[in-house]
């Protein structure tokens, strides 16, 4: 997540090939609900987040996690949620 223009995501998803959509938050609102935002204002803090498909949040931690962590916290989420892991 980052602050830029729905355009800006679009032609970096496109760069990069990713099969997904980016959130685009030009108005911090998301940034700030997850608490990503550096202390002095001026952009945003690695944040990792996994939201379940309720909508709840099953995991946050900022900075950046070890991969395994990571994976750890997306296999409860499915999990959680019922999905198949």
């Amino acid at each position: 997540m980052n602050f830029g223009s729905a355009e800006s995501h679009l032609a970096f998803i496109e760069a990069h090939g990713f099969p997904f959509d980016l959130l685009v938050d030009e108005g911090r609102l998301v940034a700030e609900t997850y608490g990503a935002i550096r202390a002095d204002g001026s952009g945003i803090a690695r944040t990792v987040v996994v939201v379940g498909k309720d909508g709840r949040v099953l995991y946050r931690k900022a900075g950046s996690p070890p991969p395994g962590e990571l994976l750890e916290a997306i296999r409860s989420a499915d999990d959680a949620t019922g999905s198949p892991g």
